[in-house]
Formats: structure tokens, sequence, C-alpha cells
């Protein structure tokens, strides 16, 4: 046992004491000289003399607390960073009409569960971007919104297939007569 470990704390349960407050992540996100960049658990096991589960356990907590979103980018790979608010009314789900809400809520999409509401997000993503971009192609879609909100779906072609015919009845939403052509977002709900 090295002497990190003996020199450690326990409970009334015999569980090393938390020497770690969530806090003190937040503290290694508001220490970056670029606030913008996301930071590894590798990050901040350095930064706090930790250990990768320690780490974990620490980020995930701040996930559930909602101050931090986290982001899974290789096959082993995550990033932490905080998250920033929008300006009001652009994507924001409290601002839309009962109408549009109901819509996502309601939209035909394959799942259940999680999957189902990682799939409800994509499709609320898709349509905050042709809110944003009133004419968008699919390849706009696949380009700016997929990658953020894959919901599940391993290739581009497989979410486009289930998100694009929910995305047809959304309010205000114009779908192209053609493939390739444009979407347009009419504007109102």
């Amino acid at each position: 046992m090295d002497e990190t470990a003996r020199d450690r704390t326990r409970d009334e349960h015999g569980q090393y004491a938390d020497r770690i407050p969530p806090e003190s992540v937040v503290d290694v996100f508001e220490a970056r000289e670029d606030r913008a960049r996301p930071l590894t658990a590798s990050d901040v096991m350095d930064a706090l003399d930790c250990s990768r589960r320690t780490a974990h356990n620490k980020l995930n907590a701040l996930v559930e607390r909602g101050t931090l979103d986290t982001r899974k980018v290789g096959a082993r790979s995550r990033v932490w960073w905080v998250p920033i608010e929008r300006p009001t009314g652009v994507g924001d789900e409290s601002n839309r009409s009962d109408a549009v809400s109901t819509a996502i809520r309601t939209a035909t999409l394959p799942g259940s569960g999680p999957t189902l509401e990682a799939r409800r997000e994509a499709l609320s993503a898709a349509y905050d971007y042709l809110t944003e971009h009133p004419e968008a192609t699919k390849a706009d879609f696949l380009r700016d919104v997929y990658h953020d909100h894959t919901a599940g779906y391993e290739s581009a072609e497989g979410w486009w297939n289930a998100i694009q015919p929910a995305l047809k009845g959304l309010p205000g939403v114009d779908p192209p007569e053609e493939r390739g052509h444009l979407w347009h977002f009419l504007g109102g709900d």
C-alpha cells in the first residue's frame, strides 16, 4: 500500500472518506486558459492528483447535476465541458409553441426509453437547426446535426432515415418534393 492510501481517512463503513469535493473539479475547468477547450479525465487526474476512477466519478456527478456536459469522442474516449447557455429564444424549447413541443414529443420514432428520448432530442436538434438555417439540405443536417445527436445510430444514413420522416411532420417545416433538394422553414408554428 502506498503512503497516500495509508494517510487517507476512512468513514464509519471503512470506505475512504471523500477528499476531493466535486467543486474542485469545477475549479479545474475554471482555471483553463482556453475556456472553450473540453477536458479529459486525464486532465482532471493530473490537476487533482487523483485516480482515473475518482476523476470519472466526480465528472459524472457534475454531469448529473447539470454543471457539465459530456460526449464520447472515440471508442474509449470521452470529454467534458461547461455548457454555454444559448441566448434566449435560440433553440430554447421553453420558447417553442405547445404545438411544436407536442409534435416532437409525439413524433413516431423507433425505440423506447432512453433510446427514444435520445431520438426525440435528435429530432429537436434537427428542428432547431432548420429554424436557424431556413434553407438546408440533407447533407447540412448530416454534417451539422448528426455528429452531436447520433441517438444510437451508427450511420448518418440510418439516423436520417429515422429523423427525416418525423421532421416532415413538424409545424413550419416544408420538406423538399424531390430527393436532394432544400428543406425550408416557413416560420411560425
